[in-house]
């Protein structure tokens, strides 16, 4: 007989210092792939969502680019209120809505996300190179400034 397991599913969120407001970039991917997000409708669902955000709870986004595929995008959250598990949740449902109504089936997205904290000026500007190259590297443009589904809802710095 084996033993269950005894270790969680995913490991816990680190915890950060008191005093920091938590800065940090963040991808999560549609299911299986699918290329449904680089569109009008979900830019500017994700772009509304991103300004109530920072209106109603003090988050505040960054810059972003939507692939096909995927998000990337930075984010800083208040110090002690939002739990960035809870705000992705968010994001995908109301994205994952924009989906339904414009006749995508569910399941939208991959389980959970992937995020890293920001601890310097320079890994920030290093994440931002490659998530501005990113539709260049995929072949959807020539240079990152023509892709249309990205932006900055307020501007970070480190």
């Amino acid at each position: 007989m084996t033993e269950p397991c005894r270790y969680p599913r995913r490991p816990p969120r680190l915890v950060l210092f008191q005093g920091v407001r938590p800065f940090y970039f963040v991808t999560f991917n549609c299911a299986h792939r699918a290329g449904m997000l680089d569109n009008a409708r979900i830019h500017s669902s994700f772009e509304a969502f991103c300004r109530r955000a920072e209106a109603e709870h003090g988050i505040a986004v960054g810059r972003y680019v939507i692939m096909p595929d995927h998000v990337h995008l930075f984010v800083s959250l208040p110090e002690q209120r939002a739990v960035l598990t809870r705000w992705v949740a968010s994001l995908k449902t109301v994205l994952g809505k924009t989906l339904l109504a414009r006749g995508w089936n569910k399941p939208h997205w991959q389980p959970g996300f992937f995020d890293h904290v920001l601890r310097s000026a320079e890994s920030t500007s290093q994440k931002w190179e490659y998530v501005r190259n990113n539709p260049v590297r995929a072949g959807l443009c020539e240079h990152p400034e023509q892709w249309p589904w990205q932006g900055e809802i307020i501007r970070l710095e480190y």
